[in-house]
């Protein structure tokens, strides 16, 4: 099939791959403009650019979709279908119509559920033990459209969101591949979305990655996992920040006061936490450090029980 592919983010690679390894033809990829990256502010791609260069594929970078000149680009491709993966700009309505069969995304949630920016770590917060990848039908909505197919997996006991967003990109790779074929010899039925059901991924911001001991362990523990890497959790201790990487629920501490080093431990430090309970921090990472063992860490800066985290 003629094919244009909308995706920026690492998470599209394994489809867009899987769509040329497939024999169809992928007339270009839209992808998001360069950006000024790190100290030097110099500029790079967008992960998915050196891909498409590397397998020949023509590669268009406009800073809005819905240019003028954009549109008439992509109506001259006169693509049979449109795939979005991880693109990061909304489309119009006159892109969403140009191709003969419609415009594809693959969105890692099972929606209805978890519509929106963030669905995988929002999956993780929320104590979700299946997740899953669902394409759809794009229409002006925020992933409202009729859904085609869809996968489920499980979502591990210690899994972040780092380690569950490469597993969900290759299972949409698979999901993807098969809804083409489907829409190619015609047996593919969309699906309405059941609105009842929906729920939200919003975007995250720094300030959702701010730890509060007030909550109980077990939703602690998962943010910190959900929200691994971006934009990673934080507390302050002894008057300077300190990420947390790593934990797990431990028992029942006692009645500390939320945010209170309850022991301390070759493994790591106890805190105490929302309800009584208490969680096992096991990887830090200090200001301007490196990441390490809690346990290391306590020793270095000399902690004791009874000292508070803020």
């Amino acid at each position: 099939m003629r094919v244009v592919f909308l995706g920026s983010g690492a998470f599209a690679i394994p489809a867009f791959e899987a769509v040329l390894d497939a024999g169809h033809d992928v007339r270009a990829l839209v992808t998001q403009p360069d950006r000024e990256k790190g100290r030097g502010r110099a500029l790079a791609p967008p992960p998915l650019k050196p891909v498409a260069e590397a397998r020949g594929v023509p590669v268009l970078q406009p800073r809005r979709v819905r240019e003028a000149n954009v549109l008439e680009a992509l109506r001259g491709m006169a693509p049979e279908v449109q795939i979005v993966v991880a693109y990061g700009q909304i489309l119009p309505r006159a892109v969403i119509d140009l191709p003969t069969h419609g415009t594809i995304n693959v969105h890692a949630s099972l929606l209805p559920l978890y519509r929106g920016a963030a669905p995988i770590q929002w999956a993780i917060v929320r104590g979700e033990s299946e997740t899953g990848v669902t394409t759809m039908l794009i229409d002006e909505g925020l992933d409202t459209g009729p859904t085609l197919l869809s996968r489920t997996t499980p979502i591990g006991a210690s899994e972040t969101a780092a380690d569950l967003a490469p597993r969900l990109a290759r299972l949409g790779a698979e999901v993807l591949l098969a809804t083409l074929h489907e829409l190619e010899t015609g047996t593919l039925r969309p699906v309405p979305q059941d609105a009842a059901r929906a729920t939200l991924a919003p975007i995250i911001d720094k300030e959702e990655g701010r730890l509060d001991w007030t909550m109980d362990a077990i939703a602690i523990e998962r943010r910190i996992r959900g929200f691994h890497p971006w934009p990673g959790t934080t507390a302050t201790l002894q008057g300077r920040a300190l990420k947390v990487l790593a934990a797990r629920v431990e028992g029942r501490e006692g009645a500390a006061e939320p945010g209170t080093i309850a022991a301390l431990r070759p493994e790591g430090i106890v805190v105490a936490c929302g309800d009584g309970s208490s969680l096992l921090v096991t990887r830090v990472q200090p200001e301007s450090r490196r990441p390490m063992a809690a346990g290391a860490f306590a020793a270095g800066a000399r902690l004791r029980p009874g000292a508070r985290f803020d």
